[in-house]
Parts: C-alpha cells; structure tokens; sequence
C-alpha cells in the first residue's frame, strides 16, 4: 500500500504544468464584489451569535475573513527584463484560479469546492467544503499584460511578467529665429 502511494506520488510530480484561466480586470472585480457580499453577511452572522454586541466589527470582519478565505503565501522576484511570482496554493486546479494582470498589480483569485459522501450502515455522512483564496499584489515594475504567462504545477503557481517597455524620453530642440 506505502508503494502504491510512492508511485502515485511520482506520477503526480511529473504531471505536466497546467495554465490557470487569465481574465480580464472587469471580471475579476465582480467576483471580489461577490466575496465582499459573502464575508459582509459572514461577519453579520458573528454578530449576531455574538449577541449584537458593539465595538468588535473588525474582529467580526476578520474572523468571517479568516472563515472564508484560504491564505496564499507569495515571493515576488524581479530581474532587468521580467518580475517573477510564485504563490502557493495547494489544493487548487488550474481551473479554479483566475489570474489578473494590469500594469503594476496582480490579483489572484480561486475557488474550489468539495463534496464527500459515505455511507456506514443506515447512516450517511456528507461533508461540503469550500475554499476560496485572493490576493492581490502591487508588483515593483509595470509588467506587458499581453506576455504575462502562468503555470501551476504541485500547488505552486508560478507567473512570468514580462516587464513593459520604459517610456521614451523626446528631447525638444530649439531653433533660432
């Protein structure tokens, strides 16, 4: 059974990278506004179980927070030509993420939901899991969306930005009349 598990285990690290699903801004600005919704009405419920009691909101807010979304732990890396990021997050498909690039901020989002069902008997067991993850993160440079490029492979997810061409300096000449 230990031997079975060590194969399995090798064959998943030689899995191919996936690319996770790139959007546009727009997109991923609904989805943010929905998990805004979900963490608003999460924290209303602490409240309440709370007894209404005043003066906790941010501690309401982040525990809902903390309920709802799944950390990603990042390391951004810059060279000349491009800005480099990885983000773990385990667990995830390539598509349940959404990546958003626009100039000089990267948004991360994904969602993932689980369902398991066993029976034992005459008792059925069902658990429903959900996760979510965002994060966004101001890059040090501004990056070319159109040659952002994104792998996931083993929980990681790794980005290529391409940094974006510096803007030109014109110097103006003067004539003599």
């Amino acid at each position: 059974m230990a031997e079975a598990v060590r194969v399995l285990e090798r064959v998943k690290s030689l899995a191919p990278p996936a690319a996770p699903k790139l959007v546009s801004p727009g997109e991923l600005l609904q989805r943010v506004e929905e998990l805004y919704d979900q963490i608003a009405k999460r924290a209303f419920e602490i409240f309440e179980g709370n007894g209404r009691a005043f003066g906790h909101d941010l501690e309401d807010w982040f525990k809902a927070e903390s309920e709802l979304l799944h950390p990603a732990h990042v390391n951004v890396s810059e060279t000349e030509k491009e800005v480099g990021v990885c983000a773990e997050v385990p667990g995830f498909a390539a598509n349940e993420l959404e990546v958003s690039v626009d100039g000089t901020r990267l948004t991360i989002a994904g969602k993932r939901e689980t369902t398991q069902e066993r029976k034992e008997g005459k008792t059925t067991y069902q658990e429903q899991c959900s996760n979510q993850l965002l994060r966004v993160i101001d890059l040090p440079a501004t990056v070319d969306t159109a040659k952002a490029e994104a792998t996931l492979q083993n929980g990681v997810l790794e980005l290529k930005l391409a940094k974006a061409a510096p803007a030109k300096k014109i110097a103006i000449g003067t004539k003599a009349s």
